[in-house]
C-alpha cells in the first residue's frame, strides 16, 4: 500500500497534468470551482503518490489511511486524483455535470470509491475526521486521518470545536491541511474575516503547526513526515497557495471562483496548460 517516493519532477508533472485533467473535466461538464481545485493539485498529488496507505482495488480495506476533502467544492480535483491513481476509469471524469453521473458538484461517499466523507456544507470535514481518528484510537488501529480544509471555511465555528476536541484527546493520527489560499468566493479573506494569527491559533488548542508553501512538493513532504514526529498532538499542515493557479488570468482574481471561461480564454488556459482545448478536441 505503501509507494516508493516519486523524485520531484515527477511529482511535478504529476499535478500538472492533474491540473489539465481537472480543466478538461469542468469545461465538458459545463462549470464546477476551478480555480479552488487548481490550487490543490501538489497537495492531492504529494498525498496519493507518496504519503496515504491506500489501495484502489481495495478502497474499503480496514487499515487504509483516510482522506477527507473538506472543502468539498474542489471534488473536480479528488475526482481527477481518485481516477488518476486507479480507483475508477478515467473516462467516467466525462460525465461530470451530466445528468445521471455518479461525479456529484459535492463528493458522495456512497457512489464512488474512494470518496470517505459526503462534504460541501463547509466546516464539518474536520469534525467528521476527529471523530475517525478517535474510533481509530480506541480501535488500536494504526491508519491516520487526513483533512484537507478551505481557509474560509476556517471561519466557521464548527472546525474550532472540531480542533479543540482533536487537541483534548490528543489526536496524533490526525492531519489537517488548510488550502490558504487567502480568497473566498468574491474577495479576499482578510476582507471578511482575517483568520490570522493562524498557526498560532491552532498551537493555542493543542496541535503542532507548520507553514509550507502549497505547491512545493518537497516542503509538503517534509510537512507531512512530521506528522509521525510529533506525538501527543494533532498537526496541522498550514499549506499557502494560489487559487486558480496554473492560469495566470485565473491567479489570485476572486470573480473565477465559479465563472467558466469564453472561448479566447479557454485557448490561453489550454496553452498554459499544455492540453488539447477540451471543447474542441475528441472526448
Amino acid at each position: 500500500m505503501t509507494m516508493t517516493r516519486p523524485d520531484t519532477p515527477t511529482l511535478q508533472a504529476a499535478a500538472q497534468q492533474l491540473r489539465g485533467t481537472m480543466f478538461r473535466t469542468i469545461c465538458r461538464g459545463g462549470g464546477g470551482h476551478l480555480p479552488a481545485s487548481l490550487s490543490i493539485a501538489e497537495i492531492l498529488t504529494v498525498l496519493y503518490d507518496v504519503v496515504l496507505r491506500v489501495d484502489p482495488q481495495r478502497p474499503n480495506d480496514p487499515g487504509r489511511d483516510r482522506f477527507i476533502l473538506s472543502k468539498g467544492h474542489a471534488c473536480v480535483a479528488l475526482y481527477a486524483k481518485l481516477a488518476q491513481t486507479g480507483f475508477f476509469p478515467s473516462d467516467w471524469l466525462d460525465t461530470f455535470g451530466h445528468d445521471g453521473t455518479d461525479l456529484g458538484g459535492h463528493p458522495d461517499m456512497h457512489k464512488l470509491p474512494g470518496i470517505e466523507a459526503s462534504t460541501g456544507s463547509l466546516g464539518h470535514g474536520l469534525g467528521f475526521g476527529a471523530g475517525i481518528a478517535l474510533g481509530a484510537k480506541l480501535d488500536a488501529a494504526d491508519y491516520r486521518v487526513y483533512v484537507l480544509l478551505g481557509d474560509g471555511e476556517c471561519q466557521e465555528g464548527s472546525v474550532w470545536e472540531a480542533a479543540l476536541f482533536a487537541g483534548q484527546h490528543r489526536l496524533d493520527n490526525l492531519v489537517a491541511i488548510v488550502d490558504y489560499n487567502k480568497l473566498q468566493a468574491l474577495d479576499r479573506l482578510d476582507n471578511i474575516v482575517s483568520l490570522e494569527p493562524l498557526a498560532e491559533k491552532f498551537c493555542a488548542f493543542g496541535w503542532h503547526a507548520v507553514d509550507v508553501d502549497g505547491h512545493n512538493v518537497d516542503a509538503l513532504l517534509e510537512a507531512f513526515e512530521l506528522a509521525n514526529t510529533s506525538p501527543g498532538r494533532p498537526i496541522v499542515i498550514i499549506a499557502h497557495t494560489t487559487k486558480g493557479k496554473g492560469i495566470s488570468f485565473m491567479e489570485k482574481v476572486p470573480i473565477w471562483h465559479y465563472r467558466m471561461p469564453n472561448p479566447d480564454e479557454r485557448r490561453i488556459a489550454c496553452e498554459e496548460l499544455g492540453i488539447d482545448d477540451p471543447l474542441e478536441a475528441p472526448a
